[in-house]
């Protein structure tokens, strides 16, 4: 499902125009983002949870040649499923 076909969906669902739909999808969206930039997570209950998570720097090996390379520090966003969520295609 794209954003395109999940804006519908919510327009349908929720009784509302698509342009609606759009501009709550893209306020929550940017709510969700403005967080994790803050380094908060994000809890939804029964769904899971986002977290930015952060990976030190390390020495890695170039698989083809194996020489060292330094690979540098970086940051993800992280996304752990609720117990809920993980039953429920785990049955």
């Amino acid at each position: 499902m794209n954003k395109k076909q999940l804006i519908n969906k919510i327009a349908t669902t929720m009784n509302q125009s698509k342009a609606d739909a759009e501009r709550t999808f893209d306020g929550i969206l940017d709510i969700i983002l403005s967080c994790l930039k803050s380094d908060e997570q994000v809890k939804i209950a029964g769904f899971g949870t986002y977290k930015v998570a952060k990976r030190k720097a390390r020495v890695g090996r170039n698989p083809r040649t194996g020489e060292q390379i330094q690979i540098a520090a970086s940051q993800k966003v992280k996304f752990l499923p609720a117990k809920a969520l993980k039953e429920m295609f785990n049955r």
